[in-house]
């Protein structure tokens, strides 16, 4: 079968210049984190500190076997389909196993068909967030710092690459500032607030730095915030390095991330160990404070974006993988899981298990630029684009309470329901002030209701707009002009396109879109960049003339 795709080399060779020198290390901060400070203003990193996480009682004062779930929501970012064992797959031929992340699984529920609401990070984690399609708020696009659209053209489209990258002279119509979740949105943390959760968030945010759109201004009573992008500093002996010369986004990252952390509004700090761990250290001692009153945790990992650094103890464990750059990844996988299996395990000790809604998938698909083909297999496509490897994500659930394990669930979910499943479980109403998108999923699986969560499921960014409706996937992508209908129950890896075969299957399609389009909001600002994305191709292949490619719109 067809391999996954990816941007041309040249393509994330000039979006990595092109960011770096619309605002150096201030412009990598700000396109990654949703800080907005430029780069003279860039605080010194301080040492270290410890974080007193905050414990008390239910506010509500109600007995522990009254009180509504517990609810941790965890994150993985870039996490690839096939890097878990659970389903036969895994790293490295299965070599790397998620026994911990796989228990989910066994343990619980898993969706075969759970989708991210884009494939790339921002836009997925405000849907997650807001329960809704980012694009009625006006969320379409990722966030860029000014500069972007007019460098991205300039360095991508040298050396005679066979498809030209664009930029919109309106992009910086808008400030950067301006670019995140408007507060006006209700996020899960301000929804579960008022029912007396305790409400924190761990890590990575990317929806916003300014203008009441920190995480701790959303509706997160604590925020240890991610600040840059290192897992470690590169010279740290714990640390292996893996990095990708012919990637622009690596190379951008290595020369500007640091490694730095902020809680709250404190001033920036140097994180206490290899990200992930750290993560999961301070996660463990939330659980561990909020044992007696419900608490919202989500946990939102940078794991497994690049830069490619593994912790040393994770990379030596795997010497039976070759080559360098996968042995690096696998580690990543490998301390993702773990994180995965401390936080379990410290539920269980405090004696939450049984009470604690589990939600763990991912904001988007692999991608292509780190160079390795197997990532989202069997799935066509990756990140950046709305084939199966872009938004085909694992989705697992876990509620002992309220579900039997091992079961499986087939029709598709998506990520705002984690929003909407969340609430219910809180016994929270949702906003009655606007559509909310997601559904609660917990009836379906229990076989409570009947039907299904979704008879469509809708993606967009700019030109290139997606429907999945009744088993049907219809794809559109302006430019180039292209259109591709598959059978999802028949042609679930999309091989075969049926667009000329059905064309009136394709014109019923079409006006679900237009539909949903007269429903969505005006985007808040404008697309920057459109660029030629290869759908069949990994970074490290060249390009040819009769390539599938889709144009995104960042």
């Amino acid at each position: 079968m067809k391999r996954p795709s990816g941007m041309t080399r040249r393509g994330l060779v000039g979006l990595g210049l092109a960011i770096t020198l619309a605002g150096g290390a201030a412009g990598a901060a700000a396109y990654w984190q949703g800080t907005t400070q430029p780069a003279q203003q860039q605080p010194a990193i301080g040492p270290t500190r410890t974080i007193d996480w905050q414990s008390g009682d239910d506010p509500l004062a109600r007995p522990a076997g009254e009180r509504p779930p517990n609810i941790v929501v965890i994150l993985a970012d870039d996490l690839g389909w096939n890097d878990l064992s659970w389903l036969g797959g895994g790293v490295a031929g299965g070599t790397a196993p998620t026994p911990n992340i796989d228990s989910l699984a066994r343990d619980g529920v898993h969706f075969t068909n759970g989708y991210s609401a884009n494939g790339t990070c921002a836009p997925s984690r405000a849907a997650l967030m807001t329960g809704r399609y980012g694009t009625r708020f006006g969320f379409e696009f990722t966030p860029t710092p000014d500069g972007f659209a007019t460098m991205v053209p300039r360095l991508s489209n040298r050396e005679g690459r066979l498809r030209q990258t664009s930029g919109n002279e309106e992009a910086s119509s808008v400030p950067f500032a301006d670019k995140g979740m408007p507060p006006s949105e209700i996020t899960l943390a301000e929804l579960l607030k008022p029912a007396g959760y305790h409400t924190v968030h761990i890590g990575k945010w990317h929806l916003g730095g300014g203008g009441g759109m920190r995480a701790h201004e959303q509706g997160f009573d604590e925020s240890l915030l991610m600040r840059s992008g290192l897992y470690l500093p590169e010279d740290d002996p714990n640390v292996v390095n893996s990095k990708q010369e012919f990637d622009g986004i690596d190379r951008f990252l290595w020369r500007f991330s640091r490694f730095a952390a902020s809680f709250n509004d404190s001033p920036v700090f140097e994180p206490g160990g290899y990200l992930t761990d750290y993560y999961t250290d301070q996660a463990v001692q939330v659980i561990e404070a909020n044992k007696d009153r419900p608490f919202l945790l989500y946990l939102a990992h940078w794991a497994v974006h690049t830069p490619l650094q593994a912790l040393r103890a994770d990379y030596e464990a795997l010497s039976h993988i070759e080559e360098h750059r996968l042995r690096v990844y696998a580690a990543m996988v490998r301390s993702l899981d773990r994180s995965v299996g401390r936080v379990l395990e410290a539920l269980r000790e405090n004696g939450l298990e049984e009470n604690t809604l589990v939600f763990f998938t991912s904001d988007n698909g692999a991608p292509a630029y780190i160079g390795l083909p197997r990532v989202n297999e069997p799935f066509r496509g990756w990140k950046i684009s709305f084939f199966e490897g872009g938004i085909h994500v694992p989705y697992l659930l876990k509620w002992p309470a309220r579900l039997g394990g091992g079961q499986v669930y087939e029709a598709p979910v998506h990520g705002f329901d984690i929003f909407a499943t969340a609430a219910a479980a809180a016994g929270v109403d949702l906003p009655g002030d606007r559509t909310i998108d997601g559904v609660d999923v917990l009836p379906y699986v229990l076989g409570e209701v009947e039907g299904v969560p979704h008879d469509r499921l809708f993606w967009r960014t700019g030109g290139y707009e997606v429907v999945l409706a009744d088993g049907w996937k219809l794809q559109v992508s302006e430019p180039p002009g292209k259109v591709w209908l598959f059978n999802m129950e028949k042609d679930p890896t999309e091989q075969h396109n049926l667009a000329e075969a059905e064309p009136e299957r394709v014109a019923a399609l079409k006006k679900l879109l237009a539909e949903h389009n007269k429903e969505q909001a005006t985007p808040i600002w404008p697309w920057a960049t459109r660029s030629p994305i290869n759908i069949d191709k990994t970074l490290l292949d060249p390009d040819a003339p009769d390539d599938e490619h889709i144009y995104w719109y960042n």
